[in-house]
């Protein structure tokens, strides 16, 4: 079967006051919550890409802590927001630091907003499953012999 494959990576960054940083992406057919990241340009590292997409979205300069996990998602040809065929979705989520830069909105991007929320109120977010497997890798990696459930 003939697909495309998508790479991105995305920052985790949670502050001392237990609130995570999102994005909120306006390309689907309602906004909803996403990490901070985006797809790979061909000559970059993931590492790379994680620090540009921040950047952008957020306004943050920012370097990775360490890759926590990688997250995969099929999408059939027909919930495609652009391209033709189906495509595998390949994301790396990095822990990240914030190193300078100040919180704005991305302009004229995929993203409207950017904010940092308590980590007790993402499960009442328009959410995408991408926030809920970063939050599980995560938590799994500050604590690895719990599970997640």
């Amino acid at each position: 079967m003939d697909f495309q494959t998508r790479f991105a990576a995305y920052g985790l960054m949670i502050d001392d006051r237990d609130r995570i940083l999102l994005a909120l992406w306006n390309e689907a057919s309602r906004p909803r919550w996403t990490m901070p990241g985006g797809g790979a340009e061909l000559t970059e590292t993931p590492e790379q890409t994680m620090v540009r997409e921040v950047a952008e979205e957020t306004g943050y300069t920012t370097e990775p802590v360490r890759l926590l996990g990688l997250d995969t998602l099929w999408i059939p040809a027909e919930d495609r927001l652009s391209g033709t065929g189906p495509m595998k979705a390949v994301r790396a989520v990095y822990q990240a630091r914030i190193t300078g830069g100040a919180l704005r909105a991305e302009t004229d991007g995929s993203t409207d907003e950017a904010r940092w929320i308590p980590l007790a109120d993402v499960p009442t977010l328009d959410r995408v499953e991408l926030v809920d497997a970063a939050i599980g890798m995560w938590r799994v990696a500050r604590n690895p012999t719990r599970s997640t459930s």
